[in-house]
């Protein structure tokens, strides 16, 4: 065998041991979020004030129901179930549909939530200034980038 294919199948334990790390935090970013959304759902309020975007007047776009959320929060423990389940931490069978094109739609959900609307959300939003613009350009859009970019990561290197 050649040096290089030697390098690179020594490299495999390596690589398999990164792509588990990255999808131990995808289950731990989607279960985190997903508590923060059933936390407004049973009456909290941490964070939501600047989660909502708003428009130049300040008034909000949206004001979510206890039933949106509730829905969100469901869609990202759905998320955090999918990478536990490609884990390999448990073994359960599931339809090869869902290794498939789950982790794509996932990636490409986040991707184009970070890259937003051009007006109220993402990187390119017109609105920077307010509560949500600031957090917005911080931590959610970052976020979403980072999220999207380690779900093409596991894609690209699924065992």
């Amino acid at each position: 065998m050649s040096e290089r294919l030697l390098a690179s199948i020594e490299l495999l334990p390596l690589i398999r041991k990164m792509i588990f790390t990255l999808i131990i935090l995808e289950i731990t970013i989607f279960s985190i979020l997903s508590g923060i959304h059933w936390n407004w759902v049973f009456g909290g309020s941490w964070g939501f004030e600047n989660s909502i975007p708003t428009n130049f007047e300040g008034n909000k776009l949206f004001n979510p129901k206890k039933i949106e959320s509730s829905f969100v929060a469901i869609g990202l423990l759905v998320f955090a179930t999918y990478y536990f389940l490609i884990s390999d931490l448990i073994s359960i069978e599931f339809p090869n549909w869902i290794s498939i094109y789950v982790g794509w739609i996932i990636s490409l959900i986040f991707i184009l939530r970070s890259i937003g609307d051009f007006k109220y959300i993402g990187f390119f939003k017109k609105i920077k200034t307010s509560k949500f613009g600031k957090m917005d350009s911080k931590l959610f859009s970052p976020l979403c980038m980072a999220i999207g970019l380690i779900a093409i990561i596991i894609e690209i290197n699924k065992w």
